[in-house]
């Protein structure tokens, strides 16, 4: 299924294996999306809100995620190599196995962020 990805509210959509990389999604509502695998990589992901989203093994390298709200997200073996965070709130989110800076992850709130077992 094709999802119409100039809607501004796309929560809850499943977008699992497709390649999003240099997408425009800056301002979207994303919440409890599944990203499974996806390619987001260069993406526009900028004021975003990703609260509950499910990541897990999603190429993030070099995504633009300035002020993106990834609270609770599912982020378990994601490629954040790259990733701009500048002001992104990770709070509670799972990182377990996932690639990404400590730098990164000092520029967010990565307040509770789980990093491993």
């Amino acid at each position: 299924m094709v999802v119409d990805l100039s809607k501004d509210d796309l929560s809850g959509h499943i977008f699992s294996g497709q390649d999003l990389s240099g997408e425009q999604l800056a301002g979207k509502q994303l919440r409890n999306c599944k990203f499974r695998g996806t390619d987001l990589s260069h993406a526009d992901l900028s004021d975003v809100d990703l609260e509950g989203a499910d990541l897990s093994g999603a190429k993030l390298t070099g995504a633009k995620l300035v002020r993106a709200n990834l609270a609770w997200a599912e982020l378990r073996d994601a490629d954040l190599s790259d990733a701009d965070l500048e002001g992104a709130v990770l709070v509670g989110a799972d990182l377990t196995g996932a690639v990404v800076s400590d730098d990164a992850l000092e520029a967010a709130d990565a307040t509770g962020v789980r990093r491993g077992p």
